[in-house]
């Protein structure tokens, strides 16, 4: 979206985190009873210095969890870091065109440390699509954005060779991008199995996570701006979708869904609200048990906008929401969550072995570790 573009079961979790140096920023923090019904209980976010990015106030909404050790971060003026080893230290991998251009990264899929697929936003060809074989030394730019009435939010993988991006409405409806060669070449999907979308309606390029698949065949579009915050569905890659409200309030340019995770074809998370600093987000979370045909809203939602989710794979039941205020989580699938930290992320992500990372502004990423 244009707006964006200025600007646990706790023994397991034990044995799946490790102690760290720093943490990020205390906020009013749920009692013991909550944080050991969600495998947290003395876990939070280790603050890991990313050098330079930090230095020079780069914000990463962009990131890709790998595993524990190793995470890729994506952000402002071109910027791409890539860790090996837990966070201790962070490669400059920056493609040199992006930093050359000021390009704004807000989406990194990245399959192993040497795979990585990044997205630029913005108008015309300031959306491009850049792809990494070995582990960042060199890109190749495998898309640039021909349409100056098109403008890329984000992007998904289903496996390491098929993929979309997904563009704000052109001619009423959203554009989609499809890749079946690992992101080396995209080609425009016909749109006519795509709903009409709504006056103003758009995806959020906050955090990466407008547009997520989940299995072979199923992905995920959230939206906002428009008279209602939508999430549509398709079960055939892109071809065809269906579409549900949200629940999530929109009828305002900067309020919506922001984010989207899926735990399995079935159970799925909203997050949004209002992106506006000081602004109200009141229900702005939502769950889905039926594969995003409908959805819930939240008994007790975050208190404040939203702006990244995700499953922790550990727990089939827990889940993290971040966003500039903190982070919240969730021990019963989305219906109630409570504050876990005070600190600014805007996305995050969690790795099959679980490690769970977190990124923000200026330069700010942390990785989930049980805090001495």
């Amino acid at each position: 979206m244009r707006l964006l573009a200025v600007g646990m079961c706790a023994a397991v979790l034990s044995a799946a985190v490790t102690a760290g140096p720093a943490r990020a920023d205390a906020g009013a923090g749920p009692g013991a009873e909550d944080l050991s019904a969600a495998g947290l209980q003395g876990v939070g976010w280790a603050l890991k210095d990313t050098g330079a990015a930090a230095v020079n106030g780069v914000r990463f909404r962009g990131l890709a969890a790998v595993d524990r050790r190793t995470a890729w971060v994506a952000g402002t003026r071109g910027t791409v870091l890539r860790t090996s080893d837990g966070g201790r230290t962070w490669q400059d991998v920056s493609p040199p065109g992006a930093v050359a251009d000021g390009l704004e990264l807000r989406d990194i899929e990245a399959f192993d440390a040497r795979r990585a697929v990044a997205l630029s936003i913005g108008e015309g060809v300031a959306s491009r699509i850049l792809r990494t074989e070995d582990g960042g030394a060199t890109w190749t730019e495998a898309f640039r954005n021909p349409d100056p009435r098109a403008f890329y939010d984000c992007l998904t993988f289903f496996d390491s060779r098929h993929g979309l991006a997904v563009s704000d409405p052109v001619d009423g409806k959203f554009r989609i991008l499809a890749t079946d060669d690992g992101g080396r070449g995209w080609r425009v999907l016909p749109d006519t199995g795509m709903p009409a979308a709504l006056p103003g309606e758009a995806g959020f390029a906050a955090s990466g996570q407008c547009l997520v698949a989940s299995g072979p065949h199923d992905v995920r579009l959230a939206t906002g701006g428009g008279a209602a915050a939508r999430v549509l569905h398709s079960a055939d890659r892109g071809l065809t979708w269906r579409v549900a409200d949200s629940t999530v309030p929109g009828g305002d340019p900067a309020r919506g869904v922001f984010a989207l995770a899926f735990r399995d074809r079935s159970t799925g998370l909203a997050v949004g609200g209002d992106y506006r600093t000081g602004q109200a987000s009141p229900q702005a979370a939502a769950r889905s048990t039926d594969g995003g045909r409908s959805w819930t809203r939240a008994a007790t939602p975050p208190a404040a906008y939203r702006s990244g989710a995700a499953w922790y794979p550990y727990g089939r039941t827990v889940a993290l929401a971040v966003g500039p205020t903190g982070t919240d989580v969730t021990a019963d699938a989305g219906r109630n969550w409570r504050p876990l930290d005070g600190g600014s992320f805007d996305t995050v992500a969690c790795a099959a072995d679980g490690g769970c990372w977190a990124a923000g502004e200026k330069g700010r990423v942390g990785r989930l570790e049980r805090l001495r």
